[in-house]
């Protein structure tokens, strides 16, 4: 039975991560490096974090736009790879009754038209002082007390609720973390005279070869023999610190996962609430066509109930190509009621649909086209869920095991926030090499 140090599951942003950290860790104490095998379900690595070219446009899997607040992350992702990588400054709006409101909308109220522009700015203001800074028991009541009634419901609701595909009065109220834009009535008022739409993401960096290039900076560093494709973990003992995959089991000091959590514990032979863990589907559909459309946007948002989906990406006005390269994303509940598969096709041609009904598409030809489903996509995020991963991870850190990264967290992060988490773990770690 092969033996390592660290076995880590799933070659993703997350474990890929680890492995490197780990590894540094052990140069930075003058100790030996230790042996880490990543075990990977699929054919190649990156799990969300893929590229697939086609008739020479290249997609990702769904839009993935780095943004870091850590020069020192970043540098040493620039240091591992080749070709280009270009800084953008994001253009983003809102598509709202056929006018585009630029991102983010609760700041931007006043380019609607103006009978809904004075809805909105009445509701904020004469909002239930009492409410505003009281605790809301969900995500939606935070939308209401702290936006009022009309720009939650022409935006933030609809909008979140096409995003997550569920009642958001079952998310808790801080689902979104530091990621959700909030603003105050000065900042709201306070744009309409000077425009400050600064937000998490206001500049971004992007490879011309894809997302994919910062999967390959990660394999740099790390043996040939380091990451075993088409190797699930099948099984975990958690006593003899044993995985079992189709190529025989593997004895491991430390286990580390960027598995979806439930999933893991199933491994594990512990048991899951039902109900506890639950998430949305995101449908991707990458288009290409013959020629340029839309300019002056990165990407866009539509609440309207009426389209099929909830955000449109342009790739080819982030790279400056001349033929429109689109990511058309579409949530869906965790599964069909009635058990039935998605129909990509059927969905494909309602998407064209609504692209032409919004006039991004014209006369326009698809060149090529490509289709994934990530599930799940964007974790749910409950009270209920917060107390189980924390239970969660309690007992399996105890048994060596360590469940990281956004599905492995089941929370709302970044890619960058992975690796500062698995960066963090290999140095918690450290003294145990």
């Amino acid at each position: 039975m092969e033996h390592v140090d660290y076995l880590v599951i799933g070659a993703g942003m997350s474990g890929l991560g680890f492995a490197n950290w780990i590894r540094a860790e052990a140069a930075t104490r003058g100790r030996p490096a230790p042996t880490v095998r990543v075990c990977e379900a699929a054919d190649e690595p990156g799990g969300y974090c893929r590229t697939v070219v086609e008739e020479g446009f290249v997609w990702d899997y769904s839009g993935h736009f780095f943004h870091f607040k850590h020069p020192a992350i970043e540098a040493w992702l620039r240091a591992r790879m080749d070709g280009e990588v270009r800084t953008v400054t994001k253009l983003s709006s809102i598509r709202v009754a056929g006018v585009d409101v630029d991102f983010p909308f609760q700041k931007n109220i006043h380019q609607l038209p103006k009978p809904q522009f004075i809805d909105c700015l009445v509701d904020l203001y004469f909002r239930d002082e009492a409410t505003v800074d009281a605790t809301p028991g969900s995500f939606k009541e935070m939308l209401y007390r702290r936006f009022g009634r009309g720009i939650a419901e022409a935006f933030l609701i609809p909008y979140n609720t096409k995003l997550y595909a569920t009642d958001l009065d079952r998310l808790d109220r801080d689902a979104m973390g530091r990621f959700f834009p909030h603003a105050d009535v000065a900042d709201i008022i306070r744009n309409m005279r000077a425009a400050d739409n600064a937000s998490y993401n206001a500049t971004f960096t992007y490879p011309a070869r894809g997302a994919m290039e910062y999967v390959r900076a990660l394999l740099r560093d790390l043996p040939d023999d380091c990451v075993a494709l088409q190797t699930p973990v099948t099984a975990i003992d958690l006593r003899r610190r044993v995985a079992t995959t189709p190529r025989g089991e593997v004895g491991y000091g430390r286990l580390v996962s960027s598995a979806p959590l439930p999933a893991l514990l199933g491994l594990c032979g512990l048991p899951v609430e039902p109900g506890v863990f639950t998430g949305n589907r995101v449908l991707v559909w990458n288009l290409g066509f013959d020629r340029k459309g839309p300019t002056g946007v990165h990407w866009m948002y539509f609440p309207d109930p009426a389209r099929s989906f909830y955000r449109v990406g342009w790739y080819d006005n982030i790279m400056g190509g001349d033929r429109m390269s689109l990511y058309v994303e579409i949530g869906l509940p965790e599964s069909s009621e009635d058990g039935a598969p998605v129909d990509a096709l059927a969905l494909r041609d309602r998407v064209l649909a609504d692209l032409r009904a919004e006039g991004i598409v014209t006369d326009h030809q698809l060149v090529a086209s490509h289709t994934v489903t990530m599930t799940p996509a964007y974790a749910h995020i409950t009270q209920r869920s917060i107390a189980a991963v924390a239970s969660a991870r309690k007992t399996l850190e105890a048994a060596g095991v360590y469940s990281v990264g956004r599905y492995g967290g089941w929370t709302y992060c970044s890619i960058e926030d992975n690796l500062l988490e698995t960066q963090a773990l290999a140095a918690a770690l450290g003294p145990l090499l």
